[in-house]
């Protein structure tokens, strides 16, 4: 996972989701959670919580707030309610990634598009959540990993098509132990995914992939 700078990580889990589909797992801290666009524009809604009180967990307008910008990238904290990093980004080669847009619901389906029973983000974060006892109450704002929602000058904002190319990644470094929980996003109503939703890949590697962040927030 590194550039040639150090010896290779120890790869702890390296697996294809397929589209629409979720996974969740505790990553230690100190551990590294790389994720992979595959094939190019396919949007990865996340959350997450500290894994030893879920209570406490990923915080949008805090992460933005103490970032300066709505647009994460490398350097970046991800905080939670408490003002405690859970993540940080320590690599990413796309650059842009969305924090306002939220996920998709088959309720939000049915008023924006006039389609009813869906396949949604929101669906997948309820299953993926049930497995470690968490449920709909613990579903909060989330992070879109390469989904581009561009903010104009005069407020307006939508969903546009993505800019990642396949084999484009994110790093996150775990500060503390944090369940991380993805829905590889079902949308085929809006340009998230291209109209045409695709794998990803996640490795949880133990340890830093051999790049060291700048820190700009």
């Amino acid at each position: 996972m590194g550039r040639g700078r150090g010896p290779a990580a120890s790869v702890v889990e390296d697996r294809v989701i397929p589209a629409g589909q979720w996974w969740a797992r505790v990553i230690p801290r100190g551990h590294t959670l790389r994720i992979v666009d595959l094939e190019g524009k396919q949007a990865v809604d996340f959350l997450c919580y500290n894994a030893a009180d879920p209570e406490e967990r990923y915080n949008a307008a805090d992460t933005m707030k103490y970032a300066k910008t709505i647009f994460l990238t490398r350097g970046h904290g991800i905080y939670s309610d408490r003002g405690r990093r859970l993540f940080t980004i320590v690599e990413d080669t796309c650059g842009r990634h969305d924090t306002i847009g939220g996920c998709c619901s088959a309720e939000s389906n049915e008023v924006r598009y006039g389609v009813k029973d869906s396949p949604s983000c929101r669906a997948n974060f309820r299953m993926a959540l049930a497995t470690f006892g968490l449920g709909p109450k613990d579903i909060v704002a989330n992070i879109n990993f390469f989904m581009n929602v561009p903010v104009e000058s005069d407020g307006a904002m939508g969903i546009v098509d993505g800019l990642s190319k396949a084999g484009d990644y994110v790093d996150l470094r775990a500060d503390l132990d944090v369940l991380a929980v993805i829905s590889n996003c079902p949308q085929v109503h809006n340009p998230c995914n291209g109209f045409n939703p695709t794998p990803i890949r996640v490795v949880v590697t133990e340890g830093p992939t051999g790049r060291t962040p700048a820190s700009p927030g």
